[in-house]
């Protein structure tokens, strides 16, 4: 296998650290982004700040190496106070990092976007979405949360929202540069944020994980997003992934009263 070089956001912790850790196990180049420094199993640390626009500038400017694959994983959970932060965070700092990345991206390069089963609902806030998006400045962000009178639980699904339609808007784009982009969205996963989570999706996450039978785990999140990131997907383009142990599948069946169709 070719070596390549990864650039990972969030690489500290959860989901990006244990991606930094297979990657790297494969003998893979990693570049870890993160506002917590860490050695573990990257070859060069760049801090970065998604909640500060100088340091989102600072860290793009400090990538001295080709790419070949970016993984937009950092992300804030829902946690009341933090609506503007989640947005900027999750979603407005992750689009402005990869614009000042993305010349350092190498031919047949990959984005990975780190979405969510939260962010499923975007066909109902469509418009919304879009008036995120137009957003230029974080500066912009705490009356924009007041106006649209969101919660901190709102901001979370609205920047995943976000997350899945702007890879939806990319992909052509970059296929033009001969650049693949696509997002994952996983359900419950067992990370140290995982409590978050469950205090602001309730009784809706802990059935859906009692039907899955127990939440995802890091590892098997890092091993879709190496896939994709890898060459070997190469056809897979602007796709958002669902990871969630069939979570999705429930909720959608429930929904549209599939029942009948069962033969078990």
């Amino acid at each position: 296998m070719d070596k390549q070089s990864y650039g990972i956001t969030g690489v500290s912790s959860g989901i990006g650290a244990h991606l930094a850790q297979l990657l790297k196990s494969k003998g893979h180049h990693i570049i870890g982004f993160d506002i917590k420094e860490t050695t573990d199993h990257v070859d060069q640390f760049i801090p970065l700040d998604l909640n500060d626009e100088g340091s989102i500038d600072r860290a793009a400017n400090a990538l001295n190496q080709t790419i070949d694959g970016l993984f937009n994983n950092a992300g804030l959970p829902p946690k009341d106070g933090l609506e503007a932060s989640i947005l900027q965070v999750n979603f407005l700092g992750q689009r402005m990092f990869t614009k000042g990345v993305l010349p350092h991206l190498s031919a047949a390069g990959s984005i990975v976007n780190m979405a969510s089963r939260a962010g499923h609902g975007w066909r109902e806030n469509l418009d919304q979405v879009k008036r995120l998006a137009s957003i230029d400045s974080a500066e912009e962000l705490p009356k924009f949360v007041a106006a649209e009178s969101l919660t901190s639980t709102r901001c979370y699904n609205l920047s995943k929202e976000a997350m899945i339609l702007w890879t939806l808007a990319e992909t052509e784009s970059m296929i033009k540069r001969d650049i693949r982009i696509n997002s994952l969205s996983p359900g419950g996963i067992s990370t140290g944020i995982l409590p978050d989570f469950q205090r602001a999706f309730g009784d809706k996450m802990a059935r859906n994980i009692e039907r899955a039978g127990r939440p995802g785990e890091p590892q098997e999140i890092a091993a879709v997003a190496a896939f994709v990131l890898s060459r070997q997907s190469h056809w897979i383009k602007g796709t958002d992934i669902a990871i969630d142990g069939g979570m999705g599948a429930f909720g959608m069946s429930d929904q549209l009263e599939l029942g009948g169709l069962k033969v078990l």
